[in-house]
């Protein structure tokens, strides 16, 4: 398997039903309990969580070797995260067609921020060739100071209703978040919205497929990832 489950106590199988399940759905930990429960499987809460934060970056890192390369227009935003009660900053941009290109979790919204954010993007993705903001001065501060420190002319568009896109993406994942009413450590939300960010991505349909596999639904999808 390309996801190691060395050590675990409990079969693979049922460590990836919890785990996605929980990155899936709006449900809390408690609830994915009470559905193992139902089906013979006695795990805690606080287990499951465990298996979300440690199991989603090996499956999302899994995924990134087969992901579907996104268009050069990017569409960046941020939206709040509630953490230990106050609120955090998960940057999110969009391809021109609504692909997720990539996220990051960040305590501070500012353009040191900002850039740790594209310069993320920008190592899996190459240099897009323009990006739409929302009028954000970091946002626009932080992309001013890549091109400068990169010698790249990447376009920035302060187009409100372009970026509605990736505005209305960010439902996808807050519809998720919002039964968990905010996380325990920054450590926890991280690894939590890595799963969150990689079901969404696996269900507009950004993993490249081998010929014969386009029938598999996002549930096979998913469990393929640990094959």
């Amino acid at each position: 398997m390309a996801i190691s489950f060395k050590g675990a106590h409990f079969p693979p199988e049922v460590i990836l039903m919890g785990v996605r399940w929980y990155v899936a759905y709006p449900l809390s930990t408690r609830h994915v309990e009470e559905l193992m429960e139902e089906r013979g499987v006695d795990v805690d809460h606080a287990t499951i969580n465990r298996w979300v934060i440690k199991y989603s970056p090996q499956l999302e890192e899994a995924f990134h070797r087969r992901k579907r390369p996104v268009w050069v227009s990017w569409r960046l935003d941020e939206t709040y995260i509630k953490v230990k009660g106050q609120w955090r900053y998960l940057y999110r941009a969009v391809d021109k067609m609504g692909q997720t290109i990539d996220f990051l979790l960040t305590k501070e919204r500012d353009e040191q921020a900002a850039k740790r954010f594209l310069t993320k993007a920008i190592r899996r993705h190459g240099v897009p060739e323009k990006i739409t903001i929302d009028g954000s001065a970091a946002n626009e501060a932080a992309i001013k100071s890549y091109n400068e420190e990169h010698g790249t002319t990447i376009a920035i568009r302060k187009i409100k209703y372009l970026n509605n896109i990736v505005e209305q993406d960010h439902r996808g994942v807050k519809r998720v978040t919002r039964p968990m009413l905010g996380f325990k450590s920054f450590e926890a939300a991280q690894g939590t919205l890595v799963g969150i960010e990689l079901m969404h991505m696996i269900k507009k349909k950004q993993l490249m497929v081998e010929a014969g596999d386009e029938g598999l639904t996002t549930a096979e999808l998913f469990y393929c990832l640990a094959a």
